[in-house]
């Protein structure tokens, strides 16, 4: 039993990031565990769950790993924990596009049967802000608002009014929050600026964002609501699952989520096999469960930064290279030829490569007219069109990570665009929300713009691993 919170709003642009950070410092400051969550697919906001929590920031994505793995992944992350707060995305009823609830802020509030704390922004607003949380408190039955944070309230005379109408709508003000310059986190073009990339700033801002809460919110009321949750019966998500199944064996979301039986993974010596796994501010985006299910497959996984390494980690069998924002440190990368030359290396030699959307543009001829790898014959540039959405793909060929026919679940965002967009053999074909074949399959490596959630199909690590290991390629 975890006492546990949802962090929503009527739209984005609220606050949520700012108030569930917040809240999550200030309870880890008081000595509670503090799990954290993030609905949905963005990987930036979990760098400063993270930093505010010291657990690993979570996704619970019920579109790519499927709703029956909710509250599973939930339990995994807040395994031992006193308290978890999850974040919610956009609005609270806005999810997959034309696919009703799916993946919303409110569907993961159900499934996990937890209380969701409404972030208001109030600024340019008074009476009307009871009318809007009624309308958002009524709308599901099966959604329940325990309290509203009113968020970016001016002064002592606009609280006074936004309380008063408030006052009978049966959801209680639990926190009051006024406008905060020092809490800001700085944006550009795909979201805001990673923690990765700005340290210290990171941890000034997150400071101040739990003293803002400590100030504004009700900690004791918030705590109490949480614990008002209800017994969640779910059993946590085993990555270990992973080294019982069949790496060869078809992949997709029409399969048991959790099977088992089947053979181990079976290593061509007693070394595991070592995978390189791209890191540092260029490369931030990737799920804590990857390289926990590669772990559990039986791989040996070292982190390595493409802006400062100059060599691949000694003994690399196989490459990793996640999403994160190659296009701000082109330069960099681009100059760092001895790590350009050893990926192309690597990939010639036929050795396993998993690229997701940053990884492709790396491993293209060229970004922004700055040679990288070579290892596509592509070139990538930016874009000032921002490609954003759900995927549902087919494995057009067979792969490192999939066979032929595989389906997987997935999303895009991107501002850059590569040329062209798939090579003589696609990675994936895209099924909505046009039709289109895309990414790159040749040799050992699989390059896409395409972001996926392998918790959902854990046969994906499995594969990869054998293949690592010395298995066979189809």
């Amino acid at each position: 039993m975890v006492a546990r919170l949802v962090i929503a709003a009527p739209s984005s642009g609220a606050g949520k990031t700012t108030v569930a950070t917040g809240l999550m410092a200030a309870f880890a400051g008081r000595g509670l565990a503090v799990s954290p969550h993030k609905v949905g697919p963005d990987y930036i906001d979990p760098g400063y769950h993270a930093l505010a929590t010291g657990r690993p920031g979570r996704n619970l994505d019920a579109y790519m790993c499927g709703t029956g793995l909710v509250a599973p992944l939930f339990a995994h992350g807040a395994r031992g924990c006193d308290l978890a707060v999850v974040e919610g995305v956009m609005g609270l009823y806005d999810g997959a596009a034309d696919q009703g609830e799916l993946a919303s802020t409110a569907q993961v509030s159900k499934l996990l049967k937890a209380p969701v704390v409404l972030v208001v922004d109030a600024s340019s607003q008074s009476r009307s802000v009871a009318a809007l949380v009624h309308g958002f408190a009524s709308w599901d039955p099966e959604v329940r608002i325990g309290g509203v944070i009113l968020n970016k309230v001016a002064t002592d005379r606009h609280e006074h009014l936004l309380r008063e109408a408030l006052g009978e709508s049966g959801v209680p003000v639990l926190g009051v929050l006024r406008r905060a310059p020092a809490v800001a986190t700085p944006s550009r073009h795909l979201g805001l600026v990673p923690v990765a990339e700005r340290q210290a700033a990171a941890v000034a801002a997150v400071a101040a964002q739990a003293e803002q809460v400590r100030q504004g919110c009700d900690l004791e009321a918030l705590l109490a609501l949480a614990r008002s949750a209800p017994e969640l019966h779910a059993e946590a998500w085993d990555p270990g699952v992973v080294g019982r199944l069949h790496a060869g064996g078809p992949v997709g979301p029409t399969l048991p989520r959790t099977p088992s039986g089947g053979t181990p993974v079976a290593l061509r010596d007693d070394r595991p096999p070592r995978l390189a796994v791209a890191g540092g501010a260029a490369f931030t985006f990737s799920y804590a469960e990857h390289t926990e299910l590669l772990r559990a497959a039986g791989a040996e996984v070292v982190v390595f930064d493409p802006l400062r390494d100059e060599a691949l980690p000694e003994g690399t069998s196989g490459l990793v290279i996640g999403g994160g924002f190659p296009e701000v440190y082109g330069a960099e990368l681009s100059a760092n030829e001895p790590l350009r030359k050893a990926v192309a290396a690597l990939a010639a030699s036929g050795a396993p490569i998993a690229a997701e959307c940053a990884g492709l543009l790396y491993l293209a001829r060229s970004l922004d007219g700055k040679p990288m790898c070579g290892v596509l014959d592509a070139d990538a540039r930016m874009s000032s069109r921002l490609t954003l959405g759900y995927r549902d793909a087919v494995a057009v060929n067979d792969s490192v990570l999939a066979p032929a026919g595989a389906r997987m679940r997935g999303h895009e965002f991107h501002r850059t665009v590569i040329e062209p967009g798939a090579g003589a053999l696609a990675a994936w074909g895209l099924r909505q929300p046009e039709r289109r074949m895309e990414g790159f399959v040749q040799g050992g490596v699989h390059a896409s713009y395409v972001h996926t959630h392998w918790a959902g199909s854990p046969e994906v690590a499995a594969r990869f691993v054998e293949r690592c290991a010395g298995g066979p390629v189809a």
